[in-house]
């Protein structure tokens, strides 16, 4: 995203703390005090952003969105944390091999042109022995699922009448099935991984 569509869905977006909330908490699950993060695809920087907040973690986020940067750099410095956001691709990642303790990727995944590119950079960038954790909305997600997390957003009328719209028609026909998404982890040369599916989305744990 970029220009007006970006600032909108910032706009959309940033309020859902309960959110961002229960993101940290799933982090906090695999990375440990004092561990190098990188984000890949943060958009506003949310996430990213937050997760320095605790004071735990050095973050980095990555995004190929120069909207999607200058907000989140901008968001950080008036929240007061660091985080290193850069401009790069997912299929390219501007970082040395075995750089981070940990990576997670929420919610982007199904809009790389080059998963397979992605997920091999991924595995470069990860420390052997690190965890990266995927995130995102499944393929043959149901209608009830989408409604029951729209009704927990905290939107404007017409935001969650958009969002509700997304997630029921050209989203999912972007996302993966846990086969098409265990078929492209399997060549990335992870050590092991594992695909986890909710009414939602899919969650892939990918160890270097």
């Amino acid at each position: 995203m970029e220009g007006a569509i970006a600032r909108w869905y910032d706009a959309s977006n940033g309020k859902a703390a309960s959110r961002h909330e229960e993101q940290v908490a799933k982090v906090r699950q695999y990375a440990s005090k004092g561990a190098r993060i990188l984000e890949v695809a943060p958009g506003p920087g949310y996430l990213s952003i937050a997760l320095a907040a605790t004071g735990d973690y050095t973050v980095t986020g990555l995004d190929i969105s120069e909207t999607f940067v200058a907000i989140a750099r901008g968001k950080a410095l008036d929240a007061g944390v660091p985080v290193d956001f850069r401009l790069g691709n997912a299929s390219a990642m501007p970082f040395d091999d075995d750089t981070f303790d940990f990576l997670v990727c929420f919610a982007a995944f199904k809009n790389f042109a080059d998963p397979a590119g992605a997920l091999r950079e991924m595995r470069r960038v990860l420390r052997p022995g690190a965890t990266g954790l995927i995130v995102d909305l499944r393929r043959d997600v149901s209608k009830q699922a989408v409604d029951d997390d729209v009704a927990r957003m905290r939107m404007g009328v017409l935001s969650r009448m958009f969002t509700r719209f997304a997630l029921r028609s050209f989203l999912p026909r972007r996302a993966y099935t846990r086969a098409e998404f265990d078929a492209l982890v399997q060549g990335a040369g992870f050590g092991s991984y594992e695909i986890r599916q909710t009414p939602l989305t899919l969650e892939a744990e990918l160890r270097k």
